[in-house]
């Protein structure tokens, strides 16, 4: 019996999660860190996500923004999302415009893959 609480509380322990963002300026050899989080839950990695990328859309012209703008309204993306992370996998959101590449991603740590 010892092994079930072991088990429980393996279960109910949070999932940590990284959070990070890069440009990739195409004429660089070098990524510009553009921020990094560590957070306790899938969810709050994705909260990070969409103020990251609202952060990116709002500094981009109108015609690169409408894809990330698109994204922070598609809750189904959101849940696929979080569906990701939860099990184990992570999650990439790629952004671009005449001259950058973006990149937004979370992961589990040490999640099993």
């Amino acid at each position: 019996m010892p092994a079930l609480p072991v088990a429980l509380r393996r279960d109910s322990s949070p999932l940590l999660c990284q959070c990070r963002a890069a440009a990739y300026p195409m004429d660089e050899v070098r990524s510009i860190p553009l921020g990094s989080h560590d957070t306790t839950s899938p969810r709050l990695a994705l909260r990070w996500l969409r103020e990251r990328t609202r952060d990116i859309t709002d500094q981009l012209d109108a015609p690169y923004a409408q894809p990330g703008l698109y994204w922070l309204t598609d809750e189904a993306e959101h849940e696929r999302a979080l569906a990701y992370m939860t099990g184990g996998t992570g999650y990439q959101l790629t952004l671009y415009d005449e001259s950058t590449h973006y990149v937004l991603l979370a992961y589990p740590v040490g999640a099993k893959s």
